[in-house]
């Protein structure tokens, strides 16, 4: 995804995260718990754990609930059945798919991967069918463009590697283990940021211009994260802005 239509996938996932917050509390706090049982419990200390405590506050997630959620990781004994599992696809026009689980059941995920991408005209492929086609990176998103000589100032210097403005907002990209550090420098100046993660970004984007190709792909995103083993689902996908006009009706 990239340009305008990123901006206006990631405003369709929010709004469906918000129709259904709480399951995406239980994702989110699954994912903290996994984190802070797998490395340190303190997030300046976990770039995994402080991603997921971002992207909990993004939410709107108490810090109660997230104190919580970390203690839980941190004691032990809870998820130890549960397995991370990273599966990869094509939906419909070549659109690359990565789906990020986490289960206690791999014969149940699996077919309910497999039944969404069928179901959609895509098809789930091998380990590393799409993975060469993303990579991890921290991002960090403001609306405020005007913001963009401050955050360039800051963001650099606390190590980011570079500051995007699409016209409509502005995306501050880290790496992953420097997404704490930035998050950190920025908050003290005073930004508070309208969205930030730990994300797979495409290399490429598979462009899609026809309307009912679109809606399959949304139908099969929307199917993904509907699953309760489901953790995050990534594409290369970008809609052309006829097509964005089209959705939105």
């Amino acid at each position: 995804m990239a340009g305008h239509s990123k901006w206006a996938n990631i405003k369709h996932r929010k709004a469906k995260q918000d129709a259904a917050k709480g399951k995406v509390f239980t994702k989110i706090i699954r994912e903290i718990v996994s984190a802070a049982k797998q490395g340190e419990p303190d997030p300046a200390m976990n770039p995994r754990l402080r991603a997921a405590v971002e992207k909990a506050y993004s939410a709107n997630m108490t810090k109660d609930t997230v104190k919580r959620a970390i203690e839980r990781g941190a004691g032990g004994g809870d998820n130890d059945n549960m397995q991370e599992i990273t599966y990869e696809g094509y939906g419909v026009g070549g659109v690359a798919v990565i789906v990020e689980t986490m289960t206690d059941n791999l014969n149940r995920t699996v077919g309910e991967v497999r039944h969404a991408f069928g179901k959609n005209g895509g098809n789930l492929g091998t380990s590393g069918s799409v993975a060469y086609l993303f990579s991890k990176r921290g991002e960090i998103t403001f609306e405020d463009i005007s913001l963009e000589d401050k955050l360039m100032e800051i963001a650099l210097e606390a190590g980011a590697n570079d500051i995007e403005n699409d016209g409509e907002s502005l995306l501050v990209i880290t790496e992953p283990e420097n997404f704490g550090e930035v998050m950190d420098a920025l908050e003290k100046a005073g930004l508070k940021a309208d969205n930030a993660e730990v994300t797979m970004s495409p290399s490429t984007t598979a462009d899609i211009t026809d309307v009912e190709d679109a809606k399959k792909i949304m139908k099969m995103i929307d199917m993904l994260e509907d699953l309760d083993d489901v953790q995050d689902v990534y594409t290369n996908v970008s809609f052309s802005d006829d097509v964005m006009a089209q959705l939105d009706e």
